[in-house]
């Protein structure tokens, strides 16, 4: 039986789109690099900024870390208030903690982005632990982030966990440990894109999500 539910958070718990889009896009500015289509840039939600500078835009490590630099400065001042949650991801909380279920926040974005985004939608309060980033990244991949909740929480174990996310890097980062993973199609997947990572269950909408992790 399931216990311990694991969210991603952009693209799964709030839409984040013009907050980072925005973000990004500034950051590739102060590198000489101009966005013209802010669609080209719904690839970079999800993966590690680091790794979206470098294998999207073949920058150094250098220079992705002088964008990375931008990107939160950005983000800091103006990207945190471009952000909503998905309509009925609250009440899919409350019902989970109803239930009994013990709710965990697992994203790459740095912990003090993370806090405030929760905070900003008045739902932090449903979850027993957030796992995230911090601005040395030291947790900068999915498998990392997880890692720090079984550090964090001894007393949970592997086969009573699954992890919740919207891109492959969700489902490829519990691998390691062996957890079931749910691709949510409401946010930023690719066709095709969860399947092939291999996530065990894929559904479309937060209705169904809530469906699945009550029955299991």
């Amino acid at each position: 039986m399931i216990k311990h539910i694991f969210f991603d958070l952009d693209g799964t718990l709030t839409d984040p789109f013009e907050g980072i889009t925005s973000s990004f896009t500034y950051a590739l500015s102060k590198l000489g690099i101009n966005v013209k289509d802010p669609q080209e840039l719904r690839r970079v939600i999800g993966p590690p900024l680091m790794d979206s500078f470098q294998n999207f835009y073949g920058l150094s490590y250098e220079d992705a870390t002088r964008g990375n630099t931008y990107y939160r400065e950005y983000f800091a001042k103006y990207g945190l208030s471009q952000n909503k949650v998905y309509e009925g991801i609250p009440e899919l909380l409350e019902t989970l903690k109803r239930n009994g279920k013990k709710l965990y926040v697992a994203t790459s974005k740095p912990i003090e982005f993370a806090i405030q985004v929760l905070d900003g939608f008045d739902i932090t309060k449903y979850f027993d632990f957030i796992s995230a980033n911090n601005f040395a990244d030291e947790r900068h991949t999915k498998a990392q982030v997880i890692q720090y909740i079984f550090d964090s929480c001894p007393e949970i174990y592997p086969d009573e966990c699954i992890m919740v996310g919207d891109r492959k890097y969700d489902i490829e980062g519990a691998k390691p440990f062996n957890l079931k993973s749910i691709g949510v199609l409401f946010g930023y997947a690719e066709d095709g894109e969860l399947e092939a990572a291999g996530a065990d269950f894929v559904v479309p909408t937060v209705k169904e999500l809530e469906k699945l992790l009550l029955s299991i």
